[in-house]
């Protein structure tokens, strides 16, 4: 077995899935699961298909080409703005994208039309966290600039928030996503079928609503993989929090002082930490570091308190007994944790099968090595 490795649970993956996407059905709630953080891999996204899944959506147009050239058909949607320098990529690979700069819309359109296809757009519209969308007092005029485009069909209107400022969602914020639907129709005469309110952090917002909204689509991923919402770093109720893992190898266990000796500057990264003397202590290092994942979203067992990092080895101390050379310690992640590692081509990903129809498919157990599913990306 190769380390540090990351266990994936296929069937706790599905089990999420399935599980949001029928209880915010019973809300009129659409589901678009996210696979970015799984870097669009195929099995992953044929297990969101078989909970239930009727579109896919990522922020990579290289990840929406993998999904497809593996045979992944349903419809895709590309959630970060286009690149212009990628249009001809995103009509190829992509039925639908989030929007927000006309000048991209426009060139959408005319590679739409070179391809003799439709491409369907929603335009993002700004709630208040201030990363993508167009000004709420600007959106009849933006949709009147494109409204006449070939090839180009305006989905509907969608929103994101909590990514840059943790921004919450709620009613107030909704409805003036659903009056601004209603405007946009009753100006120019067309129907939005999608009004997008969000991504994980929308899904407490959503089961939990009492009134009416036009809200009826989340683009959701961590909900999914790691059964919390993002806001509060909750747990969701009905949800697996375990269905990923990281586990990493001991390379040193020693008693060593918790003070250095000696002039001291700035460390590898330019930080310089405060500290107290606290004695000898069962310290360990673990051969992972900041260059396979970020630290911080890590959570250690009980008795294990992660100290420090550097780029390749992260210092514990153990408060129960010394952790020895060759042991293996498993970790909790959180999203930046698991986003972090899934990129990393150092990090090995068990991807543990899902049972039933998927297991006769060619799946395997990650106790069988996992040979034709495992991936590890650059």
């Amino acid at each position: 077995m190769n380390y540090p490795r990351l266990d994936i649970d296929c069937d706790k993956i599905h089990h999420n899935a399935q599980f949001l996407i029928a209880q915010l059905s019973l809300k009129n709630i659409s589901v678009t699961p996210v696979t970015k953080v799984f870097l669009g891999h195929p099995l992953i996204a044929q297990v969101l298909i078989d909970a239930g899944a009727k579109m896919l959506a990522d922020s990579r147009i290289e990840n929406l080409q993998k999904m497809t050239e593996s045979g992944i058909s349903i419809p895709k949607m590309l959630i970060r703005t286009p690149m212009l320098s990628q249009v001809a990529s995103v009509i190829k690979y992509c039925d639908m994208s989030l929007n927000s700069e006309i000048e991209v819309i426009q060139k959408l359109a005319y590679a739409a039309k070179q391809h003799n296809c439709q491409h369907e757009i929603i335009v993002m519209v700004e709630l208040g966290d201030l990363r993508e969308g167009v000004m709420p007092n600007r959106v009849i005029d933006f949709i009147r600039e494109i409204i006449s485009l070939p090839n180009i069909t305006i989905k509907g209107i969608g929103t994101n928030l909590a990514c840059r400022y943790g921004v919450a969602p709620d009613d107030q914020k909704m409805n003036i996503l659903s009056d601004l639907a209603d405007r946009i129709e009753a100006t120019f005469g067309i129907s939005l079928e999608i009004i997008s309110g969000g991504n994980s952090t929308s899904v407490n917002w959503a089961l939990q609503r009492t009134g009416l909204t036009r809200v009826n689509n989340l683009r959701i991923g961590e909900a999914i993989f790691l059964g919390c919402e993002p806001l509060e770093h909750e747990n969701i109720k009905g949800l697996h929090t375990d269905a990923v893992s990281l586990t990493a190898e001991v390379i040193e266990s020693k008693i060593k002082p918790t003070l250095p000796w000696g002039s001291r500057g700035l460390n590898a990264f330019g930080e310089k930490e405060s500290l107290q003397d606290r004695g000898e202590v069962s310290q360990a290092i673990v051969a992972l570091g900041r260059q396979d994942v970020c630290v911080s979203g890590l959570k250690a067992p009980n008795g294990i308190k992660i100290m420090t990092s550097t780029s390749d080895h992260l210092v514990l101390e153990s408060s129960q007994k010394p952790l020895f050379v060759g042991e293996k310690v498993t970790f909790s992640l959180d999203y930046s944790a698991l986003l972090s590692s899934m990129s990393s081509r150092y990090i090995h990903k068990y991807f543990k099968a899902p049972k039933g129809k998927r297991k006769e498919e060619g799946a395997h157990d990650a106790t069988n090595n996992c040979n034709s599913l495992r991936q590890c990306y650059a």
